[in-house]
């Protein structure tokens, strides 16, 4: 992984600035954006994503920095709750305003679809070529998904309690509508993205207890979310392309 970083530090020309930030000189930007990826052991999908997202976001003149959240151990993955903690810790670095949560495995293929926060959250990744860049039901809001800072505290963020795959978007999803707001999407032509797969990619087990859980979402929303967040800090390092932080949680630490 250093020597994939060399590497394309080098080809950026030192025009990222180090933990993977970037902002305009000549305009100032419209939006301070946070990219929060949830990630572990997905090295060769995390330089792909890297080398193709750093020179998209300067064509769009966005200030942003990219920002990898890794769960250390072999507890069940939860991607929410990663995306949870990189809001928290983002906010040390920057008054970001826009907050985009992003898996590893989806590249944009249109730059018009733009890395920014409108009115409202926003699922940007609709039309992904895994489902014939197609949209597979109306309530979808995996893979991409963008939101202003005082609209995701409003849904108080993820629900921390969906360990393994599926569900946590279903979730978000209730949290979304149950606060009134009105999900935008951008067209099927424009919110299109390529799922990347590796020989060593292994798909987390599913979650065995999310039916369960999607049976009260909006109810558990007032304590479930930012507010009970739980974790260690194990480490936070400014890589050339990227900020990693890397924290340890287990099911103990989740408030029931």
């Amino acid at each position: 992984m250093e020597e994939l970083e060399k590497h394309f530090s080098e080809k950026f020309g030192g025009w990222v600035k180090k933990g993977g930030a970037w902002k305009p000189t000549e305009c100032k930007a419209r939006t301070k954006v946070a990219l929060i990826v949830p990630f572990r052991k997905r090295y060769e999908q995390l330089g792909i994503f890297v080398r193709h997202m750093h020179p998209m976001l300067k064509r769009q003149n966005v200030e942003y920095r990219i920002i990898i959240v890794e769960q250390s151990g072999d507890t069940p993955f939860n991607r929410a709750i990663l995306f949870n903690i990189g809001y928290k810790e983002s906010l040390k670095f920057n008054n970001f305003d826009c907050f985009i949560f992003h898996d590893v495995d989806l590249i944009p293929e249109d730059d018009r679809n733009e890395y920014s926060c409108p009115t409202s959250p926003r699922h940007m990744s609709a039309a992904v070529d895994k489902f014939n860049y197609h949209l597979p039901y109306a309530s979808i809001f995996g893979g991409a998904g963008s939101f202003k800072r005082k609209d995701f505290e409003e849904i108080n963020g993820f629900s921390n309690k969906f360990w393994g795959w599926g569900g946590e978007d279903d979730d978000l999803y209730q949290r979304i509508t149950a606060k009134g707001f009105h999900l935008t999407r951008p067209s099927l032509q424009i919110g299109r993205y390529k799922m990347v797969r590796t020989h060593h990619h292994q798909s987390s087990k599913a979650d065995p207890n999310r039916f369960a859980l999607l049976q009260n979402p909006v109810e558990r929303m007032p304590r479930d979310g930012l507010n009970t967040l739980a974790y260690k800090l194990l480490e936070v390092k400014e890589e050339s392309l990227y900020t990693i932080i890397t924290i340890h949680v287990d099911k103990t630490m989740v408030k029931r």
